[in-house]
């Protein structure tokens, strides 16, 4: 059955969870703006899919402006925190790399907060919102008060990951209500998340670095194992950053610089412009194919290249100039699978999309890195610590060797788009290795194919490498693939393994489509329990 896209008029927010997608619509209609919705949408999904994301973690925006010259200027805003100063490869002597979960795996400052309290001076200096904090943060605080039905979602990552939590610091108060693995659909409470955020309302968002929460985060954290001192928090600030452009021949497409891989999402989508097999059928193998090279090229570059940008020695756009991603797509075969060695790995992430009624538009992404991030929950603030920090290399010499103060390597990347026929595009996904490829995915069967975002979300996806604990580095493909596709593409060469149709080892995707007469479509991941919210 052939889902339709949601529409609308007066704006659009879609979110992995349906009820973060209703806090932002319930601020749009309030008069609020596109960033003050998409904040209190951040806030929401943070306490009501907490294995996915939330306050201990890092988060990364673009935001399109639209401008009385009929452009639209697109900021980028980087809340990515940084390796604690006392952090160094010396306190993971006899290990091979640094732990998953743990307080030597929360290591990082946590950057989300500071990405919301600088999006939110955007909004006051450029926008003129006027949205009070307690109100933007009214919805998260209730759930997390009075409790929401835990998702299947949470209850399969929360027991599916036990093995590895239960016993890491604070985890099992804040997870295992009775000591027990919350069942889907039962009441699940986080009385202290909601403390914190009725504090942040009041002392405002800074306070998270700055302020009496500041301090307790330093002091629990101590308590946890984790090098991250008071003077770390002090230090950070979210930065404005300049956003990576790629010219593609259906208009200008967006995504944010390093540490994150978003020029890998841009190389991709340069890569498969040039190929005749990335305007070909999409459930067919010339597609995947043209894909699934791009992504390996790509890959490459980021391997070799993407880290913090404080210590990279080549600019990124180099990569995106037309002569570097002709030269790329050259060596693409496009009858044989080149060699491939391996991903990144996993990682639990959301992301979000919001455009209101005047075509100001939010791609934003928050994530604590793996599912519950270091498992590390603090005593008195109640927040799940990120485990960004397990990114970092323990090999001397590496481009992502761990150092103190130093940015760790990001697979959060936003997207935006804005197309020659002057429609806005916001779009992502989350998933690691799968976020550049989903995101290509979503973008071409749109764009180029011209299909609704309904069915570019929902159509089957490819993921190359490892997610959601999955230990294979072989070519994923869902189970609705023709059969003549997958046998194509191991007949070229590829390690190709079917899972099952919807499957959420490819992630939560979405997107919103803004035309020029105003009107809005939108597309939710049916693998989530997301939803779009319009009016």
């Amino acid at each position: 059955m052939t889902q339709q896209p949601s529409r609308g008029r007066r704006g659009m927010a879609v979110a992995p969870h349906g009820l973060a997608a209703q806090s932002a619509l319930a601020v749009l209609r309030e008069g609020g703006n596109a960033i003050e919705a998409m904040v209190a949408a951040a806030a929401t999904i943070a306490v009501v899919y907490p294995h996915m994301n939330g306050i201990g973690g890092d988060s990364f925006w673009l935001v399109g402006l639209p401008q009385a010259s009929g452009d639209t200027e697109v900021l980028g805003i980087e809340g990515c925190g940084a390796a604690a100063l006392a952090a160094s490869a010396g306190q993971y002597a006899g290990l091979p790399a640094i732990p998953f979960r743990g307080g030597n795996a929360a290591i990082t400052v946590a950057g989300t907060v500071s990405g919301w309290d600088q999006a939110l001076a955007v909004s006051r200096e450029r926008l003129g919102g006027r949205l009070p904090l307690s109100r933007l943060l009214a919805d998260a605080v209730d759930y997390a008060r009075h409790g929401m039905p835990v998702t299947v979602s949470q209850h399969r990552n929360t027991l599916g990951k036990l093995a590895g939590l239960a016993d890491v610091h604070g985890f099992a108060e804040a997870f295992l209500p009775d000591g027990q693995v919350p069942a889907a659909g039962s009441l699940f409470r986080q009385p202290r998340m909601a403390a914190t955020l009725e504090h942040l309302a009041r002392a405002g968002l800074d306070d998270f670095y700055r302020g009496d929460l500041a301090r307790s985060l330093a002091a629990d954290l101590a308590a946890a194992g984790s090098p991250l001192v008071l003077a770390d928090l002090q230090a950070h600030r979210a930065a404005m950053r300049r956003p990576l452009e790629l010219a593609h021949s259906r208009g200008r497409v967006f995504n944010m610089p390093p540490p994150t891989q978003g020029l890998v999402s841009l190389m991709i989508l340069g890569l498969m412009d040039r190929l005749e097999g990335g305007r070909s059928d999409h459930l067919g193998a010339d597609y995947v194919h043209a894909a699934v090279e791009s992504v390996k090229q790509a890959f490459a570059v980021r391997d070799a290249h993407i880290t913090d940008p404080a210590c990279m020695t080549v600019d990124p756009e180099r990569f995106l100039e037309p002569a570097s991603l002709d030269a790329m797509a050259a060596r693409i075969d496009r009858d044989k699978a080149a060699p491939w060695g391996e991903g990144k790995g996993p990682a639990d992430t959301v992301w979000m999309g919001v455009i209101d009624g005047e075509g100001r538009s939010v791609s934003m992404i928050q994530s604590i890195y793996h599912e519950f991030g270091s498992g590390v929950v603090l005593r008195e603030s109640g927040i799940n610590w990120q485990n960004r920090g397990a990114s970092f290399s323990l090999v001397p010499g590496h481009i992502n060797a761990l150092a103190p103060g130093k940015k760790p390597f990001h697979t959060l990347n936003p997207a935006l788009a804005l197309l020659e026929d002057g429609r806005t595009l916001v779009y992502g996904n989350m998933g690691g290795d799968g976020q550049p490829q989903s995101q290509s995915a979503v973008f071409t069967r749109t764009v180029v194919q011209g299909m609704d975002p309904q069915a570019a979300v929902s159509a089957p996806r490819w993921l190359l490498g490892r997610t959601w604990g999955e230990s294979s580095d072989t070519l994923k493909l869902e189970g609705r693939f023709p059969a003549a596709t997958v046998e194509a593409l191991r007949a070229r060469g590829h390690a190709v393994d079917v899972l099952g149709d919807f499957d959420e080892t490819f992630g939560h995707a979405g997107c919103i489509v803004r035309s020029p007469d105003g009107t809005f479509e939108g597309g939710f991941d049916p693998r989530s329990d997301g939803a779009v919210a319009a009016y």
